[in-house]
């Protein structure tokens, strides 16, 4: 997240510049990444971004030879928070991961949980990724500047949807689009749903005005025409897509988001470094890449204690611009 607005502050850790690809060098038996039993939880619905992130990575993991019978499963609530829970408690246990991002960061601080990401073993940052502003086909916005007009009239009659609590990515990114264009973000009319999935049937049936949310979950829908792209969150246009950046539609402010890996506190060294390295040859396997490219995500590689820094980093931000917003 990189912000030309006083919100500066927690846009400079988001931005990071990642090395160029490495070579995969082949199956799990030979580098030592075999996991046997191992879960990835997803901390919301199916559909939504941790839930794409988590089974992408599994079966690129899985056609690269890396592991074998990946079971992805899902525990949605509370933002990600009921997952969080759950993972600390499984103390000790090696063969369990959580997909997650700044979505739960922001959780923990709105839903004032008692289990932080700090009891967690942080594992990998694998992506960066755009936001986008979405409507359904029917809607009358036919661009963003017919957005943003209807919603400077009258900021609490347009319901925005997100599938992130608040604090998430998807709250994020509208209130600092609302505070560039000159709207209270206490006015907004915030609709928060437990994921992307959850939040495309509201956008489809007209239950918000406009949606939020990451753009490798709603690829196929935009590319169908069941939903028109107004605008994107980043400092780019994305290549193969019809629509403005937010600055292009007069907005001083980008917004970035980024997912990653946690596993349950209590990790011996060598169950910490079987994880951490089955997801390196993950990230270095060309099924991985080309993942990547087909969902528009950025690679944003960080692994171990460095990703942990970046997790604390990142809870210091989140809160002070929670605090700034007046949220």
């Amino acid at each position: 997240m990189r912000l030309h607005t006083p919100l500066a502050l927690l846009g400079a850790a988001l931005l990071v510049l990642v090395g160029p690809p490495l070579l995969s060098t082949g199956g799990g038996s030979d580098t030592g990444t075999q996991i046997p039993g191992l879960r990835f939880m997803v901390p919301n619905t199916p559909g939504g971004g941790y839930d794409i992130t988590a089974r992408t990575a599994a079966k690129n993991a899985e056609d690269a030879g890396l592991t074998t019978d990946i079971e992805v499963f899902n525990l949605p609530g509370a933002g990600g928070t009921v997952g969080l829970t759950r993972l600390v408690g499984e103390h000790g246990n090696g063969r369990l991961a959580m997909s997650m991002g700044l979505g739960v960061v922001g959780a923990v601080h709105t839903n004032k949980t008692p289990k932080t990401l700090a009891d967690t073993t942080p594992i990998a940052r694998l992506t960066m990724e755009q936001d986008i502003v979405v409507v359904g086909k029917n809607s009358p916005y036919k661009t963003i500047q017919d957005l943003l007009a209807a919603w400077k009239k009258d900021p609490g009659k347009l319901p925005v949807g997100g599938g992130s609590s608040p604090g998430g990515p998807d709250h994020l990114a509208p209130m600092l689009m609302a505070q560039a264009a000159g709207i209270a973000p206490k006015s907004v009319n915030y609709v928060p749903f437990d994921g992307g999935g959850e939040l495309l049937a509201s956008i489809l049936g007209n239950k918000v005005a406009f949606g939020v949310s990451g753009v490798g979950e709603y690829l196929d829908q935009i590319e169908s025409g069941e939903l028109r792209l107004l605008a994107v969150t980043g400092a780019e246009r994305i290549p193969g897509l019809d629509a403005p950046t937010l600055r292009e539609a007069g907005l001083d402010t980008e917004f970035i988001n980024w997912r990653g890996i946690v596993a349950p506190p209590g990790l011996s060294d060598a169950e910490r470094d079987k994880l951490v390295g089955l997801v390196k040859k993950l990230h270095d396997s060309p099924q991985w890449r080309q993942s990547l490219k087909k969902n528009n995500w950025n690679d944003a590689f960080l692994t171990g204690d460095e990703f942990g820094t970046f997790l604390t980093e990142q809870d210091q931000r989140v809160g002070s611009v929670l605090k700034e917003l007046g949220l």
